[in-house]
């Protein structure tokens, strides 16, 4: 044993390695539905392995913080400066009514309770679930000019208040949002997301390598048998459908096969390769003639491909109006959304840097791939020319301070990183010929560079978290509840009486100004659909920017 102890100390590497495997080992633990995660695990697997009393270099947490705030600003930098535009404005405003009434909540409560700097810090982190404002936070108390014991002590304690006031915060916001809100709103979630749900379109998630067995667009082979359609063009043939988006791909005509144009003839006898969605082709037969097995016939190269939306002259488009300008002989199989997949109909708009996943003939796909955008084609290469130069040119921006009030107000570097990640992650869905990071990579900045720096400050913490836990006793349980539901009890009356927005978008946006995933998704849950994503997506971009923010900020309120 002794020997074990020697051995962390000595190399702290190992000692980092170790709270990461048991950090994510106690993330796994579930309590009913409920899971710690592995921030919380890391946190406590770096807070036991911490009291041996292990020095770890503060760059390293740095390092890692610094890419888990750069991942996270280049998922949401999209959908941030899409907030900016004024058909986002209602889900903006109920994000900063939000994230101010936490932090003016969050500040009052630490005064009245005479918590110092890093407490109060920590209460904000742990009841929003915000782990960045542990690092801003953090940084902005290194900054300060006080005894390096107290210093010490302030810093120590943003890990032991956040580690109490996340547990409440994330059990409490899920619970009231997906069940105490609906009753003070008077809504059925169930039946809004019936009514929303009459046009929309988009699958359940699956497990990974399994995939759905009903798929929604189909080739088949018919004979032409209606005497109606002797003589027809092909865009004649797709007009009998009646407005539906039918397509036919290529026409046999005894043993030559024709590829198929809007002003191809069709005879009697023939035999067309039509593709349409399924619920369309079923009662082709009707208005076609007799399903045939032709296996040359169908034997078409079919691409399914991700792209990216970059073209500025079709944002804001509907999906109906996309369709009929590039939408010829490509279904829509999939909407994505700042990692979210979208539920969408005919009137579903499109924004920038979305990823919609089309099928369809190889030629049909790649000529709708020049128009939209980018084709996100599998890569296992990361940019990190464009990884390292974001960093860089955001910390050195976030280093930039401001003084408002007698405030000595800065982002500090990770801010910085934060900002970098923004921009950069903007300018990706605008030209992404460049700055690719491939989603295993960024789930190793964003999952791991998190759960790293969160357990470095577990072990940094752990010979002093436990006295600190007794300094503020239970009553941090009891603020920290009062802190994550009051934000959000406003929240949802000022959305809903004054911005009078749909419960079901009202709720998700909620969930995503306080960066709450595990409640969205019990509010996806208890409505029995994915529609509240609908309005999380926007409010999250802007969420985790201010919370971000109110790190050095009440760190500066408090002195």
């Amino acid at each position: 044993m002794g020997f074990f102890v020697v051995a962390l100390r000595s190399h702290p590497e190992l000692a980092v390695f170790l709270t990461l495997a048991l950090g994510f080992l106690i993330g796994r633990l579930k309590i009913g539905n409920f899971a710690l995660g592995t921030v919380v695990g890391t946190l406590l697997a770096g807070v036991l392995i911490g009291q041996l009393d292990i020095n770890v270099p503060s760059t390293v947490k740095t390092v890692f913080f610094d890419l888990f705030l750069f991942a996270t600003g280049y998922k949401v930098g999209p959908q941030f400066f899409r907030g900016l535009k004024k058909n986002a404005l209602v889900q903006v405003a109920l994000t900063v009514v939000l994230c101010v009434t936490a932090l003016t909540v969050a500040f009052t409560a630490a005064k009245l309770l005479d918590y110092d700097r890093g407490t109060a810090a920590g209460l904000l982190a742990g009841a929003f679930t915000e782990s960045t404002v542990i690092g801003t936070a953090g940084d902005a108390i290194n900054r300060l000019d006080i005894p390096p014991e107290q210093k010490e002590r302030e810093l120590n304690n943003i890990p032991m208040a956040y580690a109490v006031t996340y547990l409440v915060g994330t059990i409490f916001v899920v619970w009231f949002l997906s069940n105490i809100a609906p009753r003070l709103l008077r809504t059925d979630l169930r039946a809004e997301a019936r009514a929303m749900e009459s046009e929309s379109a988009g699958g359940a998630e699956g497990e990974p390598g399994v995939v759905s067995g009903y798929q929604r667009w189909v080739l088949r082979a018919f004979r032409i048998a209606n005497p109606r359609l002797d003589g027809r063009t092909v865009a004649q043939v797709e007009a009998f459908f009646g407005g539906e988006r039918v397509f036919v791909e290529r026409v046999r005509r005894g043993r030559e096969l024709i590829e198929a144009a809007p002003d191809t003839v069709v005879r009697a006898g023939d035999v067309i390769a039509v593709m349409a969605q399924r619920g369309v082709i079923v009662d082709a037969e009707t208005v076609l003639g007799t399903e045939v097995d032709d296996q040359e016939l169908l034997d078409l190269p079919v691409a399914v491909l991700d792209v990216v939306l970059t073209n500025k002259a079709l944002v804001d488009l509907t999906l109906a109006e996309l369709a009929v300008l590039h939408g010829r002989g490509v279904g829509l199989r999939k909407l994505v959304r700042e990692g979210q997949e979208i539920p969408f109909a005919r009137g579903t708009t499109v924004n920038r840097g979305d990823i919609l996943q089309i099928v369809g003939p190889q030629r049909h796909v790649e000529r709708a791939v020049a128009v939209i955008g980018y084709a996100d084609r599998p890569t296992s290469a990361t940019d990190m020319v464009f990884v390292g130069i974001g960093i860089v040119l955001g910390g050195l921006f976030g280093l930039l301070s401001v003084t408002v009030g007698g405030l000595n107000l800065t982002l500090t570097s990770s801010g910085g990183a934060l900002v970098g990640g923004l921009v950069f992650g903007w300018l990706r869905s605008v030209r992404p010929t460049f700055g690719r990071i491939p989603e295993p990579a960024l789930w190793v900045f964003d999952t791991v560079g998190l759960a790293t720096f969160i357990g470095v400050v577990g072990l940094d913490a752990g010979p002093t978290f436990i006295d600190g836990l007794r300094h503020t006793g239970v009553s941090l349980v009891f603020v920290g509840l009062a802190v994550a539901i009051t934000p959000h009890l406003v929240a949802v009356l000022f959305g809903r009486y004054v911005l009078r927005m749909n419960p079901l978008i009202l709720l998700g946006a909620c969930s995503g100004a306080g960066t709450s995933t595990a409640a969205l998704r019990a509010i996806q849950d208890a409505a029995s659909s994915k529609l509240p994503v609908l309005g999380y997506t926007v409010p999250y971009a802007i969420g985790n920017i201010l919370l971000t923010a109110w790190g050095p900020l009440i760190v500066a309120l408090m002195s």
